[in-house]
């Protein structure tokens, strides 16, 4: 029997009536901190380049989607099935230089903007906008950073909310072991000085957005 469906009918006799309590008493909120926890150890495996533990996480990883596709499952929302084939067809769907009949791609940005185009009209535009909608619990740095990849990108005006020069001054030359000591020094320094680094990011980020949104051409 194949990995993946052995793993479907653990699961499913974990949630059984006979199964497992723990598992039978959770549901798709009351294990949200456990993901994040799991996406976590993922990341520090990565990190380390330790292809063993990553094995190991990317499994607990998709125990995890097992579960939450068995709940909905239980409840006749939709199965792991469902999931897979929905994901697979986005994927054909959104790689038509590769899978259809679309203009070749040669570059990675230009894969990036074709990929955004096609989202975009399968969702629709809710509300006008120049930044793409962020998942609220995306942390404070991602959030930042993707925030500045769209100000590059459109050539947004922030105003006075981020020193262009200085960004680029600091971005010339840098490389990820200077930035993780200056950014681990920052936060020290942050600590020491009781501010919230965290809030301190996200209140800048905001008010980058909010600068770039006021200035922006109109219509």
């Amino acid at each position: 029997m194949p990995g993946i469906d052995l793993l479907l009918a653990t699961t499913a006799r974990l949630r059984a009536p006979d199964g497992c309590p723990w598992d039978r008493e959770q549901t798709h909120r009351t294990i949200c901190d456990c993901l994040v926890e799991e996406v976590a150890e993922l990341i520090q495996a990565i990190d380390r380049n330790d292809d063993a533990n990553l094995r190991e996480e990317l499994g607990d990883l998709l125990f995890h989607i097992a579960m939450h596709a068995q709940m909905a499952s239980e409840a006749g929302k939709f199965t792991f099935d469902d999931v897979a084939r929905e994901v697979n067809e986005k994927m054909v769907r959104r790689h038509p230089h590769v899978f259809g009949d679309g203009v070749k791609l040669g570059t990675a940005d230009a894969v990036v903007t074709q990929w955004e185009q096609i989202k975009l009209k399968e969702k629709g535009a809710k509300k006008p906008t120049i930044f793409k909608e962020l998942p609220p619990s995306l942390n404070a740095i991602l959030t930042a950073r993707e925030v500045w990849k769209q100000v590059r990108k459109k050539q947004l005006d922030a105003g006075a909310t981020v020193d262009v020069a200085q960004v680029d001054e600091l971005s010339r030359g840098l490389t990820e072991e200077d930035a993780g000591r200056k950014l681990f020094e920052l936060i020290a320094a942050c600590r020491d000085a009781g501010i919230d680094p965290d809030s301190a990011l996200r209140r800048r980020t905001s008010m980058v957005v909010a600068e770039a949104e006021l200035r922006a051409p109109q219509g």
